[in-house]
């Protein structure tokens, strides 16, 4: 096997026993993503130059991380490396910080390699919507990676980095973890700081991460979980060893699954993948039993219109006055405020900053923005009521596998149901993670764990006993060999 092909934890046993260094992993990284990125399309920015020095440079090993290549999803702030939200407003941005998940990364020895595409502004759900090119799933070339993390899942699967950070506002790190056969997780909101995450819904954003197997992704929460100053929605609880949580049994683990997560417009075969999942987990001790979610089938629109409200307000900051594309050719203020608006954002980002706009103006205020708050209440008190007498929710993460690329471009209200499995989870603040149950037509297809409030280690301890006793996250992707 070749050290791109091998996850987190392998790379740090090879590095504790001297059987590699840092500059051999970098090299066999680097050396994958010049093989295959020119099809993948996976990176906006690479450091290359800098992440070889920088292993060359290493000669102990004393942090976790230290030498490990990693990637970030192209919204996370990084000091002298351009952060573009893969859109033309941002295209020659170059912070002077380092978000806090960055600092903490590198704190820990790690070695950014480059900035991942995604879907501009991360609104998006296949990564078609970056101002700079799509990212292909490295399953099928012709299909989507899933969105808006698309670039870090797509990079995961194709070996071009042993992991990836990204976020998640309605499933973005789910729903391409899915389509890709990576393992994605969303821990709950307030476990990780945002600050320095360029924001598109404040109160739905989380950072989370990208991985080969359920363990890598422990290991990185180790890293970058815990209370922030910085950040007025980080909570200050604290945070376990997330590698204690694995190799335990789950034996008298009650798992609830929702019926209305299995009916009318999921493929059949994805509903069959999950249903046997939930079969391997009464094998291993679960109790497993049927609940319901009655509110789930609100929180798509109810999303959209909270969603699109935030980044309204969100992504009023750019007005080509601070920082940012600025059009010169206005002859006053606000022609220049519109017109550096017009040329810098997407398609995309025009349409929901126009919803959320409407959604917030003086006339439709209650009827809207209002209400979907409501029914965000109501989902949460849903989610509540399981968690009472369940640990975990298992359920399908998407209707479909990996759609092919301009399929679904063309209508919006197709692209946006493809999160319709994945949002209630964010209306409501809580952790989910995807974990790789089989095939379908030779495509991935990705089982959703549900977990309490800031108890990602449950969701963590099923995730690694299933995945342990199923062996779906060995599985390589036919389109980039």
């Amino acid at each position: 096997m070749e050290l791109y092909e091998l996850t987190l934890h392998e790379l740090q046993d090879l590095l504790a026993s001297g059987e590699t260094s840092p500059a051999e992993i970098m090299a066999s990284v680097l050396g994958r993503i010049e093989a295959v990125e020119d099809r993948v399309k996976a990176y906006i920015t690479l450091n290359l130059d800098e992440a070889r020095k920088k292993a060359d440079n290493f000669k102990t090993y004393s942090k976790s991380l230290d030498g490990i290549p990693f990637a970030l999803k192209d919204i996370i702030c990084t000091r002298g490396t351009r952060t573009t939200c893969a859109s033309k407003i941002l295209e020659n941005f170059v912070p002077v910080y380092d978000a806090t998940v960055t600092r903490r990364l590198n704190d820990a020895g790690g070695i950014l390699i480059g900035k991942l595409n995604m879907d501009e502004f991360a609104m998006g759900s296949s990564t078609e919507h970056s101002a700079f090119f799509p990212t292909r799933n490295p399953w099928d070339l012709e299909r989507v990676p899933g969105g808006s993390s698309g670039g870090s899942a797509a990079a995961v699967a194709a070996g071009e980095a042993p992991f990836a950070l990204g976020t998640d506002t309605g499933g973005s790190i789910r729903q391409p973890a899915s389509f890709c056969g990576v393992v994605g997780l969303r821990p709950t909101y307030g476990r990780v700081s945002r600050w320095g995450v360029i924001a598109y819904a404040s109160s739905l954003d989380q950072v989370g991460v990208l991985s080969k197997d359920v363990e890598d992704c422990a290991l990185v929460m180790n890293q970058i979980a815990g209370y922030d100053p910085l950040d007025s929605t980080s909570v200050n609880i604290e945070v376990p060893d997330y590698t204690s949580f694995l190799n335990q049994d789950i034996k008298g683990m009650k798992i609830a699954y929702p019926r209305e997560y299995f009916g009318k417009g999921v493929d059949p075969q994805i509903t069959e993948r999950v249903k046997t999942a939930l079969k391997k987990f009464e094998e291993l001790g679960a109790v497993v039993e049927e609940v319901s979610l009655p509110h789930s089938e609100y929180a798509l629109p109810a999303y959209y219109l909270v969603a699109t409200a935030e980044a309204s307000a969100n992504l009023a900051r750019f007005d080509g006055v601070r920082y940012g594309l600025r059009d010169f050719e206005a002859d006053n203020v606000v022609d220049m405020f519109s017109l550096s608006r017009a040329r810098g954002f997407g398609s995309e980002v025009k349409r929901r900053i126009m919803l959320g706009t409407y959604a917030l103006s003086s006339g439709y205020y209650d009827a809207y923005y209002l209400k979907a708050l409501k029914v965000r209440r109501l989902i949460n008190n849903d989610f509540q009521k399981v968690f009472e007498n369940y640990d975990i929710i298992v359920c399908p993460i998407t209707p479909t596998t990996a759609f092919k690329i301009g399929e679904q471009s063309g209508d919006p209200l197709t692209l946006y149901m493809n999160d319709i499995l994945t949002v209630p989870v964010n209306m409501a603040g809580l952790p989910g993670i995807s974990v790789p149950c089989g095939l379908a037509d030779g495509l991935p297809v990705g089982m959703q764990i549900i977990g309490r409030p800031f108890d990602e280690g449950t969701m963590l301890r099923a995730a690694h006993v299933y995945e342990q006793n199923s062996g779906y996250h060995c599985m390589k992707p036919a389109g980039v060999r």
